[in-house]
């Protein structure tokens, strides 16, 4: 991986780690997912006029994409039915770059050498350290079962969006044509599944979701500008490194807590990264 892309997808981590903070507004996950994802939209939309309309082989992996964002929407909030953001989001988010890295075998023919792997398998093992934590739902089957379908989706869609920023040659375009596709179909989602009232429920926090969802936006189109010159697996795995910088968001700026063990897996997510860096 080419130190610009580099320098890139870690800003991005960091953007993603910046959207997340913005999450703690007083609804349930399901919708502020939602509430993300339609900002996002709607930032798109606007967009849309500057950038191309994709070709028509990337049509079919921005559709997949959208429909599989609603499984990773709705297991994401399962999983935080039975465990909390330090649990579900470490073994979601953790497990996600070691199956994006087995199914680009697969479906791509990337195969990582080996030095890469291990970087990979040391990273994953620090964010999967923050989970450790202790405490009645730390074993639950419930939160490893929802927390894997959740992982299972984020490896879909990056392997579909990788695919599709690549056959449309232009991952601006694709980028932005996506998200419009996402906002349009989490706010149909979401307005099906609670009713038309549930816009009453998000209209205060426009502001947020706005923000969150710019955001998310420019953070994720990052990932995928770079998954077009760099293996899918590099940028899937250094994009978890948002973990590191939602930490110290949470301790910065948030005045929150950084136990001893959590601190260790900073640790070792770096050593991770460096080691991903220099094979």
């Amino acid at each position: 991986m080419e130190t610009s892309v580099f320098v890139m997808v870690i800003a991005a981590a960091a953007l993603h780690a910046g959207w997340n903070a913005l999450l703690k507004i007083g609804l349930d996950r399901f919708l502020t997912a939602s509430l993300i994802q339609i900002g996002a939209g709607i930032v798109a939309l606007i967009a849309l006029p500057f950038v191309a309309v994709p070709h028509a082989a990337a049509w079919p992996w921005i559709i997949l994409s959208a429909l599989l964002h609603i499984g990773y929407n709705l297991f994401l909030s399962r999983a935080y039915q039975h465990g909390d953001l330090g649990q579900v989001y470490p073994i979601s988010r953790g497990s996600s770059p070691l199956l994006v890295a087995l199914l680009s075998i697969l479906f791509l023919g990337e195969i990582l050498p080996a030095g890469q792997w291990l970087g990979l398998s040391v990273l994953v093992g620090g964010i999967w350290l923050m989970a450790i934590r202790g405490g009645h739902g730390a074993s639950s089957r419930g939160l490893l079962i929802n927390a894997l379908l959740t992982a299972l989706f984020i490896a879909g869609y990056t392997l579909a969006d990788a695919s599709g920023a690549r056959a449309n040659g232009d991952p601006l375009s694709y980028s932005a044509w996506l998200f419009a596709a996402n906002g349009l179909v989490a706010a149909l989602v979401i307005i099906a599944q609670r009713g038309p009232a549930v816009v009453s429920a998000l209209g205060p926090h426009w502001r947020a979701g706005l923000l969150g969802g710019a955001m998310s936006m420019l953070a994720y189109s990052i990932a995928i500008w770079a998954m077009t010159h760099a293996p899918v697996a590099l940028v899937s795995a250094l994009r978890e490194t948002s973990v590191v910088f939602a930490l110290l968001i949470g301790r910065l700026w948030l005045k929150e807590s950084l136990p001893p063990l959590r601190a260790m897996a900073c640790l070792i997510i770096l050593a991770g990264v460096a080691m991903m860096k220099l094979a």
